[in-house]
């Protein structure tokens, strides 16, 4: 039998260390921009909570030990000249450790205790294992020893401050092996037949498994491929709580939600290789559509938020989805789907139209999904280009889908609805050179150096030509040696950190970059996907990017940045003619 390859090396770092199905991570990154100096058990039930820490000891002295961590999907490592401890993911909710030379501790995370906060650390005589009670996460976590000795505990059955946890020390053979579960409330002790070789194994053959599925066109020229698979793979949760689906988080870093346009990226690089985890994503945000057709801002474990909306790519998402599929949807399905996308364009014709008007507004920059855009800085309640033209695109694809279910009315009436739309768009916010922004209340009317003003080229080949023709010379302008930067960076208002004021963003340079060339700006289109897959293969998939640096920014584990560079990088290997090669 042949090993499954081992993988791309990273670093815990930037990419947390977990599996496909888990809701907790090994990571230095305990809390936003917050990293520890030992990896933690890091939960994502309930929030983000680091909730054990995990120190490689000296043998002789029990002190903390120096050691390098090395990861590959399917193991983790802390090596030293003396030793070394391995973990490995046996199950999404059990680690298996082993070490030789080195002792491992096993401790409650800091937290600021309270009567109500903090960890419970007690023996467990039932299960003969000693177990961590998490307020913070609602979850018991046992750690049963295998082989090896304890050599200490502490805190068993203490309450308020001091450390609580337990050290394991190596055998007369020098090594030891635990396990680490999380659990709810009892479950019969720990009990395994496989050996912790069989357990790295089978994770890596799990990751070929899914890399294969999601990313058979790979090869030289896509070197970054089976790195972006590992951040979506690891990323992706069981459904759980208010997770309706198995759902692929943001990030198992501090981003661990589910944004309503987020998931949208995730479901199409998903959707040849596992088509029904991409109709997942797709869907559930859709499993919290409320009685107005609003999606909710974001979706995790344990909270809906309501508070924002996010624009309604949707439509234009599912034309590509349904595209990408490796079998159609049937009547059913497509009769679901028309329906929710449906009761989603509902709201924002009714909701979000002032009386008399022809044009849906914005009711804060985190609505279009670019929270702090210069396009907002006037006012907050606007009418944007880029929202008509989305809704445009989400209408006609609801005469697509009414067409394939045999409804001629409806399709007629939403051809006619994207139609009035796109003629109010290029009447209302078309100056002649540039699309402006309107104010919802007074109708004043203004520009911006946002690369937002420009995103109607995702009409792409509904536009006019001379249209798509001058927004294509101003995409040129936002166009660094690493991207397409969200605000001009001859701007004063740009900012290197500044979130959706300079730096570059995946969602924005796929949209673009399929509206250029859907218009037949093709050449252009194939620069800023080729700059982009140049910036995720030197610099990883962050949350986004310094546009003149090229640095990566804020969370360093992004899915949707993930997802863009296999969807970029499939194209490219498409249209180049690359030959499928599998990498490893």
């Amino acid at each position: 039998m042949t090993a499954a390859p081992s993988g791309p090396a990273f670093s815990v770092h930037d990419i947390p260390f977990s599996t496909y199905g888990s809701w907790f991570d090994i990571s230095p990154v305990i809390a936003e921009k917050t990293y520890a100096e030992d990896l933690h058990l890091v939960s994502h039930q309930n929030g983000m909570h680091a909730v054990l820490r995990l120190a490689p000891l000296d043998t002789a002295s029990a002190a903390r030990a120096q050691t390098r961590v090395e990861a590959t999907p399917g193991l983790l490592s802390w090596t030293a000249d003396r030793g070394r401890v391995d973990l490995a993911y046996e199950a999404p909710d059990t680690v298996r450790l082993r070490g030789s030379g080195l002792d491992l501790g096993v401790f409650a995370a800091a937290h600021t205790l309270t009567p109500f906060s903090g960890t419970y650390f007690f023996h467990d005589p039932a299960a003969n294992g000693h177990v961590f009670t998490s307020y913070e996460t609602g979850r018991r976590y046992r750690v049963t020893v295998l082989s090896g000795t304890i050599a200490r505990t502490a805190g068993a059955q203490a309450l308020g401050g001091g450390e609580r946890g337990v050290a394991v020390t190596v055998r007369a053979d020098g090594g030891w092996e635990i396990a680490i579960e999380e659990l709810d409330t009892a479950r019969p002790p720990y009990s395994s037949s496989a050996s912790f070789d069989d357990i790295v194994a089978a994770a890596r053959g799990a990751f070929a498994d899914f890399v294969d599925a999601v990313a058979p066109w790979r090869s030289d020229a896509t070197p970054a491929a089976e790195l972006a698979a590992y951040v979506v793979w690891s990323a992706t949760v069981a459904a759980k709580g208010l997770v309706t689906r198995p759902g692929v988080l943001m990030s198992k870093h501090w981003m661990d939600k589910v944004w309503s346009w987020d998931h949208c990226f995730n479901a199409l690089a998903l959707a040849p290789g596992c088509p029904e985890l991409a109709q997942d994503q797709f869907h559930l945000p859709f499993d919290h559509q409320d009685d107005s057709g609003a999606l909710p801002d974001s979706v995790t474990h344990s909270e809906v938020l309501y508070n924002f909306v996010k624009p309604p790519i949707h439509g234009w998402a599912f034309g590509h989805l349904n595209r990408r599929l490796p079998t159609s949807f049937d009547q059913a399905q497509l009769a679901e789907v028309y329906e929710r996308l449906e009761r989603w364009t509902g709201f924002w014709l009714a909701a979000r139209r002032a009386p008399g008007a022809d044009l849906p507004h914005y009711q804060h920059g985190n609505d279009s999904g670019w929270d702090n855009a210069t396009t907002f800085d006037p006012e907050r309640v606007v009418v944007t280009a880029d929202l008509a033209a989305f809704l445009t695109l989400q209408m006609r694809e609801l005469a697509e889908l009414a067409t394939a279910l045999n409804r001629p009315g409806e399709a007629s009436r939403w051809r006619a609805a994207a139609e009035e739309t796109q003629t109010a768009l290029l009447d209302q916010l078309w100056t002649g050179d540039r699309f402006v922004a309107r104010s919802a209340d007074t109708g004043e009317t203004w520009s911006s150096a946002s690369l937002l003003d420009l995103m109607p080229i995702a009409l792409g080949e509904h536009l006019p030509a001379e249209i798509a023709a001058a927004l294509a010379d101003h995409i040129k302008a936002h166009l660094t040696p690493y991207g397409l930067a969200t605000e001009l960076p001859t701007s004063p208002h740009y900012l290197a950190d500044g979130y959706w004021r300079g730096p570059i963003w995946a969602p924005a340079t796929v949209l673009v970059e399929d509206g250029l060339r859907r218009a037949g700006h093709d050449r252009l289109a194939d620069d800023i996907s080729a700059r982009f897959r140049a910036l995720c293969e030197t610099h990883g998939f962050a949350e986004n990017f310094d546009a003149l640096t090229g640095t990566g920014l804020r969370d360093r584990a992004y899915t949707w940045t993930a997802s863009s560079y296999l969807l970029l990088a499939q194209a490219h290997a498409h249209r180049d003619g690359v030959l499928t090669r599998r990498t490893g």
